[in-house]
């Protein structure tokens, strides 16, 4: 069996496009704490597809706190410079609010601080 169930903050704006074929398909990035190391977080992947595409797009936004349900997936590919490389992310098949609005909204000053930078950029795995 091949499911995962996530939550944590998005680090960006979802990002919407379209393949050739007309497909909604969206990604994001989401900062998961670690369970017993607060003080990390592991940045995960995340893609939509069709109309959960379309939703993430619609209604989530940077820094809110949102839980995913899906499956590990891992692919291949060349990069520019005709290197393979490896990608694991997690397809979505199901994702939701993890927080109230007036929350979300009570924590969102935690974004406008000059000292803060989310995802911490030293932290970054690329």
């Amino acid at each position: 069996m091949n499911q995962c169930q996530l939550m944590g903050r998005l680090t960006a704006d979802p990002e919407l496009k379209t393949t050739p074929q007309g497909t909604s398909v969206c990604v994001f990035t989401l900062a998961v704490d670690r369970r017993f190391d607060k003080e990390k977080a592991d940045f995960i992947r995340i893609v939509a597809w069709r109309s959960t595409a379309e939703f993430c797009s619609k209604y989530f936004h940077k820094g809110q706190k949102i839980a995913v349900v899906g499956s590990i997936q891992t692919r291949s590919y060349e990069d520019k410079e005709g290197k393979k490389r490896s990608a694991v992310e997690v397809v979505a098949e199901s994702v939701y609010f993890a927080e109230s609005k007036s929350t979300a909204e009570q924590t969102s000053f935690v974004e406008s601080t000059p000292e803060t930078v989310w995802p911490p950029e030293d932290d970054l795995p690329f």
